[in-house]
Protein backbone atom coordinates (compact mmCIF):
# COMPACT_ATOMS: atom_id res chain seq x y z
CA UNK A 1 0.00 0.00 0.00
CA UNK A 2 1.30 3.20 -1.12
CA UNK A 3 1.52 6.30 1.21
CA UNK A 4 -1.37 7.77 -0.08
CA UNK A 5 -3.36 4.72 -0.29
CA UNK A 6 -2.15 4.52 3.33
CA UNK A 7 -3.33 8.24 4.08
CA UNK A 8 -7.07 7.34 2.11
CA UNK A 9 -7.48 4.21 3.93
CA UNK A 10 -6.71 6.31 7.85
CA UNK A 11 -9.12 9.21 6.61
CA UNK A 12 -12.23 6.54 5.01
CA UNK A 13 -11.79 4.41 8.67
CA UNK A 14 -11.98 7.88 10.83
CA UNK A 15 -15.13 8.58 8.68
CA UNK A 16 -16.29 5.08 8.35
CA UNK A 17 -16.17 5.36 12.78
CA UNK A 18 -18.20 8.63 12.84
CA UNK A 19 -20.70 6.95 10.72
CA UNK A 20 -21.30 4.05 12.39
CA UNK A 21 -21.43 6.14 15.67
CA UNK A 22 -23.80 8.60 14.18
CA UNK A 23 -25.98 5.67 13.34
CA UNK A 24 -26.33 3.74 16.62
CA UNK A 25 -26.54 6.76 18.45
CA UNK A 26 -29.15 8.09 16.61
CA UNK A 27 -31.59 5.48 15.31
CA UNK A 28 -31.00 2.70 18.25
CA UNK A 29 -29.47 5.47 21.27
CA UNK A 30 -26.55 2.83 21.83
CA UNK A 31 -23.20 3.55 21.72
CA UNK A 32 -21.13 2.06 18.97
CA UNK A 33 -17.22 1.62 19.05
CA UNK A 34 -14.45 0.37 17.21
CA UNK A 35 -13.04 -2.92 18.31
CA UNK A 36 -9.84 -4.52 17.04
CA UNK A 37 -11.14 -7.92 15.91
CA UNK A 38 -14.75 -9.73 15.88
CA UNK A 39 -14.53 -12.92 17.91
CA UNK A 40 -18.00 -13.66 16.75
CA UNK A 41 -17.76 -17.22 16.29
CA UNK A 42 -21.62 -17.24 15.17
CA UNK A 43 -22.61 -20.13 12.81
CA UNK A 44 -25.51 -18.17 11.24
CA UNK A 45 -24.57 -14.90 9.38
CA UNK A 46 -26.15 -12.47 7.52
CA UNK A 47 -24.49 -10.02 5.33
CA UNK A 48 -26.08 -7.00 3.61
CA UNK A 49 -24.15 -5.18 0.65
CA UNK A 50 -24.14 -1.96 -0.68
CA UNK A 51 -23.34 -1.41 -4.33
CA UNK A 52 -21.78 2.41 -4.89
CA UNK A 53 -21.24 4.46 -7.96
CA UNK A 54 -19.82 7.47 -9.63
CA UNK A 55 -17.18 9.42 -7.89
CA UNK A 56 -16.73 6.30 -6.42
CA UNK A 57 -16.94 2.84 -7.57
CA UNK A 58 -17.18 0.08 -4.67
CA UNK A 59 -18.73 -1.57 -2.49
CA UNK A 60 -19.53 -1.66 1.33
CA UNK A 61 -20.54 -4.77 3.12
CA UNK A 62 -21.84 -5.03 7.03
CA UNK A 63 -21.45 -8.95 8.49
CA UNK A 64 -23.03 -9.87 11.47
CA UNK A 65 -23.68 -12.75 13.46
CA UNK A 66 -27.92 -13.28 14.03
CA UNK A 67 -27.59 -12.42 17.85
CA UNK A 68 -26.24 -8.56 16.57
CA UNK A 69 -28.55 -8.42 13.55
CA UNK A 70 -31.08 -9.47 15.98
CA UNK A 71 -30.35 -7.00 18.15
CA UNK A 72 -30.09 -4.17 15.54
CA UNK A 73 -33.53 -5.09 14.57
CA UNK A 74 -35.04 -4.75 18.13
CA UNK A 75 -33.24 -1.40 18.73
CA UNK A 76 -34.39 -0.39 15.25
CA UNK A 77 -38.30 -1.49 15.29
CA UNK A 78 -38.78 -1.93 19.02
CA UNK A 79 -40.06 -5.79 18.61
CA UNK A 80 -38.37 -8.74 19.83
CA UNK A 81 -37.39 -10.91 16.71
CA UNK A 82 -38.01 -14.72 17.31
CA UNK A 83 -34.86 -15.50 14.80
CA UNK A 84 -34.11 -14.60 11.87
CA UNK A 85 -36.95 -13.73 9.41
CA UNK A 86 -37.83 -10.91 7.35
CA UNK A 87 -37.75 -8.20 9.76
CA UNK A 88 -34.28 -8.74 10.65
CA UNK A 89 -32.92 -9.05 7.15
CA UNK A 90 -34.34 -5.97 6.31
CA UNK A 91 -32.88 -4.01 9.14
CA UNK A 92 -29.68 -5.30 8.63
CA UNK A 93 -30.01 -4.15 4.74
CA UNK A 94 -31.21 -1.17 6.21
CA UNK A 95 -28.32 -0.11 8.58
CA UNK A 96 -25.78 -0.93 6.13
CA UNK A 97 -27.51 1.95 3.65
CA UNK A 98 -27.70 4.15 6.59
CA UNK A 99 -24.21 3.93 7.24
CA UNK A 100 -23.38 4.22 3.79
CA UNK A 101 -25.44 7.52 3.50
CA UNK A 102 -23.47 8.99 6.67
CA UNK A 103 -20.06 7.80 5.57
CA UNK A 104 -20.54 9.37 1.86
CA UNK A 105 -22.40 12.28 3.10
CA UNK A 106 -19.28 13.77 5.17
CA UNK A 107 -17.79 14.22 1.75
CA UNK A 108 -19.54 16.57 -0.52
CA UNK A 109 -17.58 15.14 -3.78
CA UNK A 110 -19.53 11.89 -2.64
CA UNK A 111 -22.09 12.77 -1.17
CA UNK A 112 -23.29 14.75 -4.56
CA UNK A 113 -21.20 12.27 -6.94
CA UNK A 114 -21.79 9.05 -4.99
CA UNK A 115 -25.18 6.60 -5.89
CA UNK A 116 -25.83 3.93 -3.62
CA UNK A 117 -27.93 0.24 -4.83
CA UNK A 118 -30.74 -0.83 -2.30
CA UNK A 119 -29.34 -3.65 -0.34
CA UNK A 120 -28.79 -7.05 -1.12
CA UNK A 121 -28.87 -8.92 2.26
CA UNK A 122 -27.63 -12.73 2.11
CA UNK A 123 -27.88 -15.23 5.02
CA UNK A 124 -26.48 -18.55 5.42
CA UNK A 125 -23.89 -20.50 7.42
CA UNK A 126 -21.39 -20.98 4.76
CA UNK A 127 -20.35 -17.92 2.13
CA UNK A 128 -17.72 -15.85 0.71
CA UNK A 129 -18.21 -12.40 -0.06
CA UNK A 130 -15.46 -10.81 -2.19
CA UNK A 131 -14.41 -8.48 -4.70
CA UNK A 132 -11.54 -9.01 -7.23
CA UNK A 133 -11.19 -5.55 -8.40
CA UNK A 134 -10.95 -3.27 -5.44
CA UNK A 135 -7.73 -1.92 -4.61
CA UNK A 136 -8.31 -0.46 -1.96
CA UNK A 137 -10.14 -2.56 1.34
CA UNK A 138 -11.08 -1.55 4.59
CA UNK A 139 -12.04 -3.69 6.97
CA UNK A 140 -13.16 -2.46 10.49
CA UNK A 141 -15.46 -4.33 13.50
CA UNK A 142 -17.52 -2.90 16.08
CA UNK A 143 -19.31 -3.14 19.11
CA UNK A 144 -22.39 -2.44 20.60
CA UNK A 145 -23.96 -3.71 23.81
CA UNK A 146 -22.63 -7.13 23.60
CA UNK A 147 -23.11 -7.66 20.06
CA UNK A 148 -19.79 -7.75 17.46
CA UNK A 149 -20.40 -6.98 13.82
CA UNK A 150 -17.92 -5.89 10.83
CA UNK A 151 -17.80 -3.27 7.94
CA UNK A 152 -15.82 -3.98 4.51
CA UNK A 153 -15.07 -1.33 2.33
CA UNK A 154 -14.68 -2.36 -0.97
CA UNK A 155 -13.32 1.02 -2.93
CA UNK A 156 -12.43 -0.04 -6.74
CA UNK A 157 -11.91 3.69 -7.65
CA UNK A 158 -12.32 6.86 -6.26
CA UNK A 159 -12.96 10.05 -8.68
Amino acid sequence: MTAATATQAGRMAAQLDGAVREVFSTMMSVACEPVDDNPSQERETLSAVIGMAGALSGSMVLHSGSCAAMSMAERLTGLAPDGVDAMVRDAVGEVCNMIAGAWKGVDPVLASGCLLSTPTVVAGSSYELFSQRAPLRLERSYRFADCVFSLTLFCESCS
